[in-house]
């Protein structure tokens, strides 16, 4: 039982008073701040984060139909402007991850968001495809960062008893930048307007200022980020375990309501894990300047040696488990939600056409893209897009409500595992499903629930790997998953884009099998939630 205030510590030593009580472990002297006001301020801003990248990620799904005419775009050049941000994903995971371990997870998902949301306006006024797509994968380059930060830096603000059902909440978030995306849209991408330039060429049109607003956020949220402190575990791990004090009174102050100096918490102790830079130059990692040769060299091999501990004995395991799992649901659940948007349409002007004929998946694609030299059909790259393809897209977010809920409020009885393994087995079935759909609701059904379940195993998986790593491996284990899964991602887009049109039935086993695949290496992942963060 947990009593208010500061006076007992929860999975830890009894406090009987609010005196100073000595040197106290992390996870002691963060229970003793309280779980308040701070934590809820800091699941906000984590929360709208990961709806931003959820937001960023899959706007290119609407650009693709509303784009084709500007850039004149084959399935081909969709497919490979689908890719552009995966590739950027793929590149910039492991770099970020990296930069979090070494110079703080602040600053890096500051840099991120400011990145992606300057890079997104920019790319509003390309006119020429080849640069738009260079923008997009910056654009990639620079969210996965954010997506990959964000969990472990909520999470290491978390008291142990708190943090699983924190971090599954982040869930609701997604979803709430699923459903907001297709609003967004819809109010905008109709718009009748378009700014030309004296040849008739389109200059700026309303799928233009779609994207602009959709990276508006990404700013916003970067200097909102300004107002938080440094994680203060990664501090103690630097062995600034003065600062890291600081930032806990203040915590404790917000929590609580009571000054800084009633804070019981004298001095925190040192971590377990000896700090090699610590101990050998005599200070913080973060203090070393990336623009000078030698500290560049001592940073490059601590990051050496912390990726040597993820593959070595110790983490081996966890670490070849969490990157096979994130490549066979992201390579699956990036690839088709990307690509739903345009089969809604492509069903959707089918059966404008042919109101009695049932069609699957596969062969809708015949109506719209000639299959024999590639070129658009000129009277598709005139339509425009049917309001049922934003209701439909729309529906798909409102299909994650009920998962959103059941994964916070049951991952205590039920374990993250088991909902893991349950939504990879049923999505995948679902997949298999997908190539004998005929007609566009039976469509939309099964996407849906594709949505719902891939997008809850994601996060899922975030919130498994805060606890399958310590403090100074935490992020760069996530970023290293994230490498793989958007390498699936990007393969998955590039191949979709080729298969769409002349054998989509080999993606769609393809993805079947890897969720399939997913679900049984699930089984081999520890039980997570109930230990410390290190």
């Amino acid at each position: 039982m947990r009593k208010r205030g500061c006076n007992i510590v929860e999975n830890g030593p009894a406090i009987s008073s609010l005196q100073d009580i000595g040197e106290l472990d992390y996870e002691a002297a963060l229970t003793l701040t309280g779980f308040g006001w701070f934590h809820y301020q800091l699941l906000a801003l984590c929360g709208l984060i990961y709806a931003n990248t959820a937001v960023s990620i899959t706007l290119i799904s609407f650009v693709l139909p509303s784009a084709t005419c500007d850039f004149r775009m084959t399935s081909e050049d969709k497919g490979w402007l689908t890719a552009a941000p995966m590739l950027g994903m793929v590149i910039g995971s492991y770099f970020w991850g990296c930069l979090a371990d070494t110079k703080g997870r602040r600053i890096v998902l500051i840099a991120t968001l400011l990145l992606d949301g300057i890079v997104g306006v920019l790319s509003t006024v390309s006119q020429i495809f080849s640069i738009f797509l260079i923008l997009r994968f910056i654009n990639g380059f620079a969210i996965t960062g954010a997506m990959g930060i964000c969990f472990p830096y909520l999470g290491e603000f978390q008291p142990t008893a708190y943090r699983e059902k924190i971090l599954c909440w982040m869930e609701m978030f997604w979803t709430f930048g699923i459903i907001v995306l297709p609003c967004i849209a819809w109010i905008i991408i109709p718009l009748d307007f378009h700014f030309t330039d004296a040849d008739g060429k389109a200059l700026f049109g309303s799928w233009n200022l779609f994207v602009a607003l959709c990276s508006i956020p990404s700013i916003v949220l970067g200097l909102w980020l300004l107002w938080f402190p440094e994680s203060p575990k990664f501090l103690i791990e630097c062995g600034e375990r003065h600062l890291a004090l600081e930032i806990l009174k203040d915590i404790y102050h917000i929590n609580t309501g009571r000054d800084r100096n009633e804070c019981p918490i004298a001095g925190l102790k040192e971590s377990d894990k000896g700090n090699i830079i610590m101990e050998t130059h005599n200070r913080s990692i973060r203090s070393f300047n990336i623009h000078n040769p030698k500290h560049m060299k001592i940073i490059f091999g601590e990051i050496w040696e912390q990726t040597k501990a993820l593959c070595g004995p110790e983490f081996r395991k966890n670490t070849v488990l969490a990157c096979l799992i994130q490549f066979g649901i992201t390579t699956s659940y990036y690839t088709l939600m990307v690509w739903f948007p345009e089969l809604f349409g492509r069903f959707e002007l089918h059966e404008k056409r042919y109101p009695n004929m049932s069609v699957s998946v596969c062969d809708v694609s015949s109506i719209v893209l000639d299959n024999v030299n590639g070129t658009l059909v000129d009277d598709y790259c005139g339509t425009k897009i049917d309001t049922n393809v934003y209701w439909h897209t729309l529906l798909l977010g409102f299909a994650c409500i009920p998962t959103s809920l059941w994964l916070p409020l049951c991952v205590h009885r039920l374990g993250a595992k088991f909902f893991l393994i349950f939504s990879l087995i049923v999505a995948g079935a679902v997949t298999v499903g997908l190539s004998y759909v005929n007609n566009s609701t039976q469509n939309l059904i099964l996407s849906c629930i594709f949505e719902a379940l891939t997008s809850m195993g994601i996060s899922t998986v975030y919130c498994v790997m805060v606890d399958l790593f310590p403090t100074n491996l935490r992020v760069m284990a996530a970023a290293l998953s994230l490498t793989f899964g958007r390498g699936g991602a990007l393969l998955g887009n590039i191949l979709f884009g080729f298969l769409v049109d002349l054998n989509c039935i080999i993606p769609v086993v393809l993805f079947s099998m890897m969720l399939f695949g997913s679900a049984i290496l699930c089984f081999f992942l520890p039980n997570t939630g109930s230990e410390a963060l290190d």
